[in-house]
């Protein structure tokens, strides 16, 4: 069974998160004081929300979609990874035929 303890007052939960935005780590937090930094870090995020610095989580997304844009993300990595071999191999072989002379650009 999970260990709840009584609800933090809000002040002490404000003054969490300016820590946390002050550069404080949560687990150093949650050592020094009773809070786990889960629960510090779940403040912070509650708060960026209501102001606005983060958008709220929507499960807008099916399982399907989410699994194509995992995919997506995954090719278009991929693909930038191969584009930038191509352009360096590309550059050397013009170097190496002296296509391009060294040094010079001709852009």
């Amino acid at each position: 069974m999970p260990k709840t303890g009584p609800p933090y007052l809000p002040e002490f939960c404000r003054q969490m998160v300016d820590l946390v935005r002050a550069g404080r780590d949560p687990e150093d937090l949650a050592r020094e004081l009773e809070p786990t930094s889960q629960s510090i870090r779940n403040w912070v995020g509650q708060a960026d929300r209501q102001e606005g610095r983060r958008e709220e989580r929507s499960d807008a997304l099916g399982a399907a979609e989410r699994e194509e844009l995992t995919r997506l993300r995954r090719e278009n990595k991929q693909l930038r990874l191969e584009r930038d071999i191509l352009s360096r191999s590309a550059a050397w072989f013009a170097r190496e035929t002296g296509a391009v002379p060294s040094g010079s650009s001709s852009s």
